[in-house]
């Protein structure tokens, strides 16, 4: 059932004023391709724009926050936890972890999702002047605990 439609037909916002205030997590993933010798560089601390890592993960933090104003039928959230962890990944990839928590009515998925997409759109911008081919892939969610449809972990 697509609960963002009304009996029209028409996109609103679910309302979740009746749902139980509990404790809901969500962790999604994103990795970036590059060649093995931008993902060098980044490791080696050695990009001229800075700590690309450290960009990319404010970035993500900063855009789990702002997920209602870039997504049109997402409740504003008060999260009261965003991590967003890169590291490399073999030698040519950067593997991006996001996970939200909050007590709340609604769930975190898409907070999660953002900040992985974000961190991983962040990477491409702060090296496409050296490596426009890079492919951003494999964003996801990975695993959601809380609320009504309970727990949910992705297959490996």
């Amino acid at each position: 059932m697509l609960t963002h439609l009304d009996s029209q037909g028409r996109a609103n916002m679910v309302d979740v004023t009746e749902k139980a205030v509990t404790e809901r997590e969500a962790t999604a993933e994103a990795r970036v391709r590059m060649l093995p010798q931008t993902l060098q560089m980044i490791v080696d601390g050695e990009h001229p724009k800075g700590d690309v890592f450290a960009v990319a993960r404010i970035a993500g933090i900063q855009a789990a926050k702002k997920t209602s104003d870039l997504i049109p039928l997402c409740h504003p959230l008060m999260l009261t936890s965003v991590k967003v962890e890169l590291s490399a990944e073999g030698e040519d990839a950067v593997r991006i972890l996001a996970r939200c928590k909050l007590a709340g009515q609604t769930g975190v998925e898409m907070e999660a999702l953002t900040a992985a997409s974000v961190a991983a759109l962040t990477i491409y911008d702060m090296c496409k002047a050296v490596d426009k081919g890079m492919v951003i892939e494999q964003v996801r969610l990975l695993e959601k605990l809380g609320g009504k449809s309970g727990h949910y972990k992705v297959q490996a």
